[in-house]
């Protein structure tokens, strides 16, 4: 049976700012890497949670046109303790955020960034009477 969500997986153009991103700037670990069959650097793998994962993948060169309302992958959302701390960080940090934080028709606070290849990232502060909290 399904245990949880094990990763999510980008391709990146440029491993070192993604690296810097997500371990520099959200604090996340860098688990290990592992490479390809030629010895090359293939996948470096960053560390979420016990057993989760972000694999960011090297070598993207082609970003897609602009969609509206596109079918398949929208956004990642983290959970965070607070809101105003983390838009706090990604500011000083020199993060823009797309969305200052809010709080949504779910009750939970919320703000929005972009990864250094613009893929979509929801910071969410749980509301105790959400309907998340409750299921």
């Amino acid at each position: 049976m399904i245990k949880r969500i094990g990763h999510l997986a980008f391709d990146v153009a440029d491993m070192e700012q993604s690296l810097h991103f997500y371990c520099g700037i959200l604090g996340f670990k860098h688990a290990f890497s592992i490479e390809s069959d030629q010895g090359n650097p293939w996948i470096e793998y960053i560390k979420v949670t016990e057993g989760q994962f972000i694999e960011l993948f090297y070598g993207a060169q082609n970003k897609p046109g602009r969609v509206e309302h596109p079918i398949g992958f929208s956004h990642l959302c983290l959970e965070v303790d607070s809101i105003e701390k983390i838009a706090d960080h990604l500011r000083a940090s020199g993060v823009v955020l797309d969305v200052e934080p809010m709080q949504g028709k779910d009750h939970n606070w919320q703000c929005w960034a972009k990864d250094p290849d613009g893929n979509r990232i929801e910071f969410m502060e749980l509301h105790p009477h959400s309907p998340q909290m409750k299921a």
